[in-house]
């Protein structure tokens, strides 16, 4: 495994923050004006806008940083993407758990996005010190991966994520008295005196939830890439800053890529197995970002040209 870098200069953590503020504020006020109602078409372009964008910010690291920064960068945004489309079925079944309509989407995306750029922040900066102070974290987190691997891979159709199970759920219903109807965009509201929260904001405290759960296996898995901060930082936000128009985009494509969640799971064993083989074998970052690539490749066309078959009753 590779030393602890903090070699990124001060100079790249500025670009990061002005592009990554000024990318937040065109997407969740500009391209927010849809209200919900985005078609396939246009969450297709605003994906595709996304990932170029994080093309060209690996570009400037490449130029200014070196070609190895750029290839550790390249790989944990694709690795970190890859896993954000699991997160996003999660956040698929949240909404129609919740039955928000498509016009209050976009409000608990947005309060879920922010909430992930700060928890992911102390995530990244504790996993980072952790493995430079306690080398053997390392294995630990490979073992967490693989375990993740093996329950995605064996687990059953009918055994999906249920936000009414959710522990954060159960505790605040506990603490706050929970409205069953929506009163506009309000988190809460007032009925003779008393207090209550609104739906809106059980669905965003359940997605930070999942966030904090989907963030357990992310990022040890990009930390089999690089220790680097800015690199496992800024992977993971530019991640994120697409994951609004992730979500539109196969919320309009639920079920037409059934073996997905298989290559993920074959992912999440792989990079299990790069950390818990780091200190004997190492496997260069090229290496890993075409694996990874590939491995998502073979699981779209697999799902797009052989699909599986439904039995009939």
């Amino acid at each position: 495994m590779e030393p602890v870098s903090t070699s990124v200069s001060i100079a790249m953590w500025a670009a990061f923050w002005v592009i990554v503020i000024a990318a937040l504020f065109i997407d969740l006020t500009i391209l927010n004006k849809h209200h919900g109602k985005v078609s396939l078409k246009e969450a297709g372009l605003m994906v595709a806008a996304w990932v170029s964008l994080a093309a060209l910010f690996g570009g400037a690291i490449w130029l200014f940083e070196g070609p190895h920064h750029a290839l550790e960068f390249y790989t944990g945004y694709v690795l970190e993407y890859s896993l954000s489309v699991d997160n996003m079925f999660v956040f698929i079944m949240i909404f129609g758990y919740f039955a928000i309509p498509p016009h209050l989407q976009p409000k608990a995306l947005l309060w879920g996005i922010l909430g992930a750029v700060v928890l992911r922040f102390l995530f990244i900066f504790l996993g980072v010190q952790l493995i430079s102070m306690f080398s053997w974290t390392i294995y630990v987190f490979g073992a967490l991966l693989i375990f993740t691997a093996a329950k995605m891979l064996l687990q059953k159709e009918d055994e999906n994520f249920d936000p009414s199970q959710s522990f954060i759920l159960k505790v605040f219903k506990k603490i706050m008295p929970l409205k069953t109807d929506y009163h506009g965009e309000n988190f809460f509201t007032l009925e003779q005196g008393r207090r209550f929260a609104t739906p809106l904001l059980a669905a965003v405290l359940v997605i930070e939830m999942s966030d904090l759960i989907f963030a357990v296996d992310s990022i040890p898995a990009v930390l089999s890439i690089t220790q680097d901060t800015f690199l496992v930082y800024s992977s993971n936000i530019f991640a994120i800053i697409g994951l609004r128009s992730l979500y539109f985009l196969l919320s309009g494509m639920a079920g037409k890529f059934p073996y997905l969640k298989y290559g993920i799971s074959v992912i999440l064993f792989f990079v299990g197995v790069k950390m818990l083989l780091s200190h004997a074998f190492h496997i260069p970052v090229l290496a890993s970002l075409g694996v990874i690539v590939g491995v998502l490749a073979v699981s779209i066309l697999a799902s797009r040209f052989f699909p599986p078959t439904k039995i009939q009753d």
